[in-house]
């Protein structure tokens, strides 16, 4: 946490992709670490039914929801801290979505 956080602080001025995994969901949001403003905010649990999203097709639908959402709030280039989850599966669909809806890290 104290490295990711040392990053955070010499990343150029990009937001930063925070991604939280649980067995049965997956969340991100895009945090202003300067501020302690969190810019947007996606997950499984949006919406009138709440699906199961332990998968990677619904990991790729909340990367595009926070994407375009990071997009009309005028946010393009943020880092991506995966907390410390390996690049794979769910958190790699996630980081995939956010990229087809604009975001470049």
């Amino acid at each position: 946490h104290e490295h990711v956080m040392r990053y955070a602080r010499s990343a150029d001025g990009r937001l930063r992709l925070c991604v939280v995994r649980t067995n049965n969901h997956i969340y991100g949001q895009i945090i202003d670490d300067t501020k302690g403003f969190v810019i947007a905010a996606a997950s499984t649990l949006e919406g009138e039914e709440k699906k199961y999203g332990g998968n990677c097709e619904a990991a790729l639908e909340v990367g595009k929801r926070l994407g375009e959402r990071a997009k009309d709030k005028g946010v393009e280039k943020v880092w991506f801290d995966r907390n410390g989850h390996k690049y794979h599966g769910r958190v790699a669909a996630l980081a995939d979505g956010a990229r087809e809806a604009g975001l470049s890290f």
